[in-house]
């Protein structure tokens, strides 16, 4: 999937991603309900990049080096995806980290932990979505101990150079060999529901609509 093609996607919906994904048999692709948009940049959408984030009980040596090394390490047009646990003790995310990963064109974070610094968030154009917000700190509490390898977040498979769509209803992953041909069908879905719309806007039945679409 090139940049035009991750440009269309953006403008799609999780829902019907999540619907075309679900016909192709990957019915196992949105993250829980808990990982919401935590700023005001509510749409996130890009290539996979991810991490893993366990809790410690100790402060490092090195505190952020894998953290760092993954910033490093993505690129224009990727979306950084941690697993942290469902960590609320600390927060993984923050406004510098947003600061320098929106520098170099990476496009949001998604993941399993919080955030902190909302007040400096709220006035960026950078997507983080997350479970919730802490003052506290990850040093010494969270640390990365993998990037750039497979996870499993929420019981969804995840791989680097996957895809990704999050918006007001949630985060939906799409598998690399499956991008292109969800893209093409969850744009034909699209123009499916526009018209099934029109239909139902008009008055006519709900299960006429259906019988003659099969999409509600």
């Amino acid at each position: 999937m090139d940049s035009d093609a991750i440009s269309a996607l953006e403008k799609l919906y999780s829902a019907v991603v999540a619907d075309v994904l679900d016909t192709l048999g990957h019915r196992h692709q949105c993250l829980g309900a808990d990982i919401r948009a935590l700023t005001p940049a509510r749409r996130v959408c890009g290539r996979v990049f991810t991490a893993v984030a366990q809790p410690v009980d100790h402060i490092p040596d090195e505190p952020y080096q894998l953290e760092m090394a993954a910033i490093d390490r993505m690129v224009n047009g990727d979306v950084l995806v941690v697993d942290s646990g469902h960590h609320r003790g600390s927060a993984f995310w923050g406004e510098l980290l947003s600061t320098a990963c929106r520098a170099k064109g990476v496009r949001g974070v998604v993941m399993s932990g919080c955030t902190r610094d909302l007040w400096a968030l709220e006035q960026m154009d950078f997507p983080v979505f997350g479970i919730g917000c802490t003052p506290a700190d990850s040093k010494g509490r969270l640390d990365v101990t993998q990037i750039g390898e497979p996870i499993s977040l929420d019981g969804v498979i995840i791989r680097s150079g996957d895809f990704i769509l999050g918006d007001l209803d949630g985060v939906v992953v799409i598998p690399a060999e499956a991008a292109d041909e969800t893209l093409r069908l969850a744009l034909e879905k699209v123009s499916g529901e526009n018209t099934v719309r029109e239909e139902l806007a008009a008055g006519v039945p709900v299960a006429e609509v259906f019988a003659k679409h099969g999409i509600l």
